[in-house]
């Protein structure tokens, strides 16, 4: 498939690593044809302070959208560290974080816990927010014995095999994005409320450009509840054409998620990291596990406003 002209790498003087490791023998070993690599012979915490060695990892995170590591025996300092080379990290108004490491939330489905299903949907991280995340550092701690796997999908190659009359369709609408109706769904009515008024819906494009790389990117998933600027004269003869034919459309275009041509699959053990690009992908934690305990924790990168 066509790949947008990459950025060069950064020209920076490496920053010191761990007194006495050897320098780090990066391979990359693609784990699909369109998304998700392998990243072998290195340590996210090394990366963390050599600045040559981040921007390798960075450029090939805008390549590949989600890079995995395995035996990453990061002390949540060291997680932290890494994560925030990319930017400030963001709380989650929900599930907070770690009041000594701020921007670590840590996600603990354990016996005392019942089945929760925000993340057994396919979304893109804080699209509720006028500025989604830009991406996120993602650790197991402790995996059930078997489940618990992580789907995610490349929204840029999900954007391209479109149908042209569908990419034309498309092309100038914009969206509505909830908090409300997926993590408040829960709350009480005044609960729900307040956090809707502290988070109102976000409105942003269907189709995104990302701003690096310049691809075009479908944007809407399961925190989309409806499109603000359909009833036009070009989209709507009929009212049967608004109630239910933008209804449709939606639905179709959150569908394109589930294509499997456009997934990678990964199966979590202890200490394995995922990085992923927030602005081009979306996930799905599969809640195939329970009652096993799945411990995750995730640094959230603060991104920008959709375009």
């Amino acid at each position: 498939m066509t790949r947008t002209a990459q950025p060069k790498e950064k020209a920076a003087a490496p920053a010191p690593v761990r007194p006495g490791a050897p320098r780090p023998s990066l391979t990359v070993e693609p784990l699909t044809c369109t998304i998700g690599a392998e990243l072998h012979g290195v340590q996210l915490a090394d990366a963390a302070r050599d600045d040559d060695l981040f921007a390798r990892i960075e450029l090939l995170l805008l390549r590949y959208k989600v890079l995995f590591l395995r035996d990453q025996d990061l002390t949540r300092a060291e997680h932290v560290a890494f994560a925030s080379r990319f930017g400030p990290l963001e709380d989650h108004p929900v599930a907070g974080s770690d009041p000594e490491h701020p921007g670590l939330v840590r996600i603990y489905k354990d016996l005392d816990s019942a089945p929760e299903h925000y993340e057994n949907s396919l979304h893109c991280d804080g699209t509720w927010r006028e500025t989604p995340s830009m991406g996120a550092v993602l650790r197991c701690v402790e995996t059930p014995p078997v489940g618990g796997d992580t789907i995610w999908v490349d929204m840029a190659e999900a954007h391209r095999r479109l149908p042209q009359h569908t990419k034309d369709r498309i092309a100038d609408l914009r969206a509505r994005h909830s908090i409300e109706s997926s993590f408040g769904a829960v709350l009480p009515v005044e609960e729900r409320r307040a956090l809707a008024a502290k988070y109102p819906d976000a409105e942003h494009p269907v189709v995104r450009t990302h701003p690096v790389t310049g691809e075009q990117i479908l944007f809407v998933n399961s925190f989309t509840t409806h499109f603000v600027n359909y009833h036009r004269p070009e989209h709507v003869r009929f009212g049967q054409d608004y109630a239910p034919g933008a209804a449709d459309l939606l639905t179709y275009l959150r569908s394109q998620a589930a294509v499997p041509e456009y997934q990678v699959r990964w199966r979590w053990t202890k200490n394995s990291v995922a990085v992923w690009d927030n602005r081009s992908t979306q996930h799905y934690a599969v809640q195939d596990y329970w009652p096993a305990v799945r411990k995750m924790e995730r640094a959230g990168i603060v991104g920008d406003r959709p375009f």
